[in-house]
């Protein structure tokens, strides 16, 4: 294992932060403050249309929180396509005992060939008994790659698949705010294919490389998780700690036995000086390490590819690729605005991954800020629009929720 596991552990202090409260309250620090003195989009939509509605009871709360965002973005690969995201949260037990399930599906169309439906989920079941989580993918996309390693930057190849994902894991508490689980996890890229010359000379890597060939890798996953959070849609201050290792053996279907490592930490540090505004300082660290040699080309560890392709603002998605790659990140999150409509961060971040003799050598920084804007209260989803930059690249990305 490597010595970045350990700083990974360092880095993980628990912090416990109490589960999301009624309708209109969220519990920081272990006060309860109102947010009907708080405004959002829905708000501001209400109040130009003349919209009046009751307050909601408290005893028949709203039960699914939706949020909408349309939006104009960049696509891997290059080019622009209609991107609309809809994240969902809602509750399935009693809020005061119970954390908010979300789940997003982020369709994107380029009005030609290329397309993505993605669906994630992040179930909690009544009294956070049970962590159900779900990620299925079906994309259509060319993405550049830089080989094995930093690579340069002007050495880039396009590369042409398309990708069905399906992962699935069910997680038991067996201690407050400790889980353990195991997952099922499928990958299966079809016809791999370049315009010109072939990735396998390219990346100098045999496996899951052959041009126009299936790359299929199916296996069980133990997940380990403690998460002190109360929402993984805003987190407020608390801890996270996931911890995946993944078999994918011959006899599930896969083309080769692989394994890998996955251990991720976040940690929420409050700086309230004013009790009715965030002040925040978040951090994140991940470490993902293949434990065989024969892992398929695109299954290697790979920037922006973690489970919810957030790493790496700043950096061209897919720029660094290895056997092992270490990442961290920090952000600044303040609220601009005391009635929390408007919000800034900001952020810097660093990666490491394993060259062609997989030892870490280099370091890669990226930096950037963004602008949060409310847009549902209840569920407290803001829009997050985040300009990154790095050596060689820059570019604007759009959320609903934050990025961790």
């Amino acid at each position: 294992m490597h010595k970045s596991t350990t700083f990974l552990l360092f880095l993980f202090i628990s912090y416990n932060a109490s589960a999301q409260n009624a309708n209109n309250a969220l519990k920081v620090n272990n006060e309860v403050r109102d947010t009907a003195r708080k405004r959002d989009l829905i708000d501001i939509g209400k109040s130009i249309f003349h919209i009046r509605t009751s307050p909601a009871r408290q005893e028949n709360p709203k039960k699914v929180m939706f949020s909408l965002l349309p939006i104009g973005a960049t696509v891997p690969g290059g080019g622009r396509a209609l991107i609309t995201s809809t994240s969902a949260g809602f509750y399935l037990g009693d809020r005061k005992t119970t954390d908010i399930s979300n789940v997003t599906f982020t369709p994107y169309w380029n009005f030609k060939s290329r397309f993505g439906l993605p669906l994630r989920s992040s179930i909690w079941l009544s009294d956070n008994s049970w962590n159900i989580q779900g990620d299925t993918r079906f994309l259509v996309y060319p993405q550049y790659t830089w080989g094995i390693g930093s690579g340069k930057e002007d050495e880039k190849m396009l590369v042409d698949y398309k990708y069905v994902r399906f992962y699935q894991s069910a997680l038991k508490r067996i201690k407050p705010f400790l889980y353990v689980g195991l997952g099922y996890n499928l990958d299966y890229f079809v016809n791999i294919k370049t315009p010109e010359q072939r990735l396998q000379e390219f990346s100098g890597y045999d496996v899951g490389t052959e041009q126009g060939n299936n790359s299929f890798s199916s296996g069980i996953s133990l997940n380990v998780l403690y998460d002190t959070r109360n929402s993984s849609i805003n987190p407020l201050p608390g801890a996270y700690l996931n911890l995946v290792v993944r078999n994918n053996p011959v006899f599930l279907g896969s083309k080769t036995n692989w394994k890998s490592l996955y251990i991720d930490a976040r940690k929420y540090i409050p700086l309230n000086t004013r009790p009715h505004q965030q002040n925040v300082l978040a951090l994140w660290t991940y470490l993902w390490t293949g434990l065989s040699s024969n892992i398929p080309y695109l299954n290697l560890p790979s920037i922006g590819w973690d489970p919810y392709n957030k790493s790496g603002r700043g950096i061209d998605q897919n720029r660094y690729r290895g056997k092992g790659l270490f990442y961290m990140e920090g952000e600044y999150r303040r609220d601009i605005t005391d009635n929390g409509l408007f919000g800034f961060v900001v952020f810097a971040n660093a990666t490491s991954v394993t060259e062609a003799n997989n030892q870490f050598k280099k370091i890669h920084p990226a930096a950037g800020t963004g602008l949060r804007i409310k847009f549902n209260k209840a569920s407290n989803t803001n829009i997050a629009i985040d300009y990154g930059f790095s050596k060689g690249f820059s570019g604007f990305q759009i959320n609903l929720g934050e990025v961790f």
